[in-house]
């Protein structure tokens, strides 16, 4: 397990296989999420005393936001990214369920899913945590089979689009991109009604970003010689 605001998130990097859409959350777009939709759902003081599990957790660039706000929590992915988190399968059923320390189950499941099974990490999501949040784009609300297999039985708790854009880019986070693709929240707390849709409020990018979320998150040039030499 990788502690809470390690300064070398990308100190070793492993390409995944294209097959897995590894596509990393901007730190800000997760802290919307913390300081926007759990409070707006009720759960200020849960966060405080619950543990988080982010079961496609990849470098590690949500879970390490994630523990910024809530009292506890870990990643796991399919792949080894070389991050330390523990690798499994999340949607094998012999996956282990608990934190690797004292084997606590967790109660919020949060996590950027790969899109096309992304309908199987909620329902799996959804057999183990109270609380389900899952970032996706905002067109996976659309589509005949998610919701004759999730949204028509277990719709989500709350549908929570950003204003403003969310950029992503295969591979690697760039603080400095742009993007044309829309993307929400989709909240789900065990026993509660559906609510009205909340739009995350635009500002989000420049008030949730952090001085040191470059440093921490983004991939670093090579240095050259010369840059290294000055380093020393």
């Amino acid at each position: 397990m990788i502690p809470a605001g390690h300064t070398a998130v990308m100190a070793s990097r492993r390409e995944p296989p294209d097959s897995l859409e590894f596509f990393p959350t901007p730190p800000w777009a997760t802290r919307a999420l913390c300081k926007h939709v759990l409070p707006h759902l009720g759960l200020q003081q849960a966060m405080q005393f619950c543990a988080c599990w982010d079961p496609a957790c990849g470098e590690g660039h949500m879970i390490e936001v994630l523990l910024e706000y809530l009292n506890g929590g870990w990643g796991s992915d399919i792949f080894d990214y070389g991050r330390g988190y523990r690798v499994e399968d999340f949607l094998d059923e012999r996956t282990v369920i608990g934190s690797p320390e004292d084997g606590m189950a967790p109660e919020f499941i949060i996590s950027n899913p790969p899109f096309r099974p992304a309908a199987h990490f909620v329902r799996r999501a959804l057999t183990l945590a109270p609380v389900v949040a899952m970032l996706l784009r905002t067109a996976w609300i659309e589509g005949v089979e998610r919701y004759e297999t999730l949204f028509r039985d277990q719709p989500p708790t709350l549908f929570a689009p950003f204003v403003e854009r969310v950029p992503m880019t295969k591979g690697r986070w760039d603080p400095d991109a742009s993007t044309a693709t829309s993307y929400a929240w989709f909240v789900w707390l065990r026993g509660r009604q559906p609510m009205a849709p909340f739009w995350i409020p635009p500002g989000c990018r420049k008030a949730l970003s952090r001085p040191d979320d470059r440093r921490r998150f983004a991939v670093q040039p090579d240095a050259g010689p010369l840059l290294a030499t000055a380093a020393e």
